[in-house]
């Protein structure tokens, strides 16, 4: 096992590696073009954009695709639709980013007298767009990378806590360069409080992926709602033009402690629960990504994931 660490570090670090690589070119490209450059080109924004979204899941099935062959890359997929959960998590995943909007708002009422700005989209257009873009959106192109093949590989060197901070991290730093696409939402606003933001989301998926037995289907869901149903109260700063600061609405901090509050519980309840590594999710298989053995040469190891 001693050996098989430096392996699976280095297979993981690949992973990172080459996703940022496809991705970052991509993003900076959108960046490009939203500020008007190479306009004869910008009919290749759409694609570009979209290989960019959707590189961690393609690097992670290329990965798996050639240490496991046909084998893993099925049971990597299988997850996608692995519905069988309790009826409980449907709900968390769906209201959680909502509930800790309607927090923020209490809390802004209370504090400041006032009550936030809130956002305009009716409750049943945000739940038919989280369903809509479940199925047709995006989330699919970062789970399967995210979820699917880097998080329990964290996990089994550091726990799903530890390990999930050092991805929601990793995860922020992946949209840097959305935040100079001038139509995006994230333009100019505080990249630090969106970090801290994203990190105490990526601690809430990995309880729901540890909770669910490792549904992607549950963490893209979840992926899903929060992006449709964070604007309840908007944490965007009218204005702001520097992203490397850390200027940022009340709304924004105020989500950045609900979020962190509600993390802690989370980090709480994965160190406590027995389950709370990576042995319920195939940790044997980036061991074998840095050597690009198929899957008839890690039946051994097979034996010893769960399903």
């Amino acid at each position: 096992m001693a050996v098989a660490e430096p392996r699976e570090r280095r297979a993981l670090l690949k992973f990172f590696f080459i996703t940022f690589a496809i991705t970052w070119p991509c993003f900076s490209a959108v960046a490009a073009f939203s500020a008007g450059a190479a306009p004869n080109f910008a009919i290749l924004r759409g694609p570009i954009l979209f290989l960019g979204i959707f590189a961690p899941s393609i690097v992670a099935l290329s990965l798996t695709a050639r240490a496991r062959g046909t084998v893993g890359v099925i049971a990597l997929l299988r997850r996608l639709v692995q519905a069988d959960v309790g009826v409980r998590w449907y709900f968390f995943a769906i209201g959680y980013m909502a509930s800790v909007k309607l927090i923020v708002a209490l809390l802004h009422r209370v504090f400041l007298g006032a009550w936030p700005p809130f956002g305009d989209e009716p409750w049943y257009v945000m739940l038919a767009a989280t369903i809509g873009s479940l199925i047709i959106g995006g989330q699919s192109g970062e789970e399967i990378g995210w979820r699917g093949l880097a998080l329990p590989r964290l996990a089994s060197r550091f726990g799903y806590g530890a390990g999930s901070i050092v991805l929601g991290i990793i995860w922020a730093l992946w949209h840097l360069p959305l935040f100079f696409v001038r139509e995006a939402d994230t333009y100019g606003q505080s990249f630090f409080l969106y970090t801290l933001q994203v990190t105490a989301i990526s601690v809430a998926i990995a309880f729901l992926y540890q909770r669910t037995n490792g549904s992607l289907l549950l963490t893209m869901l979840m992926h899903s709602a929060i992006n449709q149903t964070k604007d309840i109260v908007p944490s965007h700063l009218d204005g702001a033009t520097n992203s490397f600061t850390f200027q940022a609405s009340v709304a924004g901090w105020l989500t950045v402690a609900v979020l962190w509050l509600c993390a802690g519980y989370f980090l709480f309840r994965l160190r406590r629960s027995a389950q709370g590594r990576s042995d319920a999710i195939e940790p044997h298989t980036l061991n074998e990504i840095e050597d690009g053995q198929q899957a008839e040469e890690v039946g051994s190891d097979v034996s010893h994931a769960t399903p």
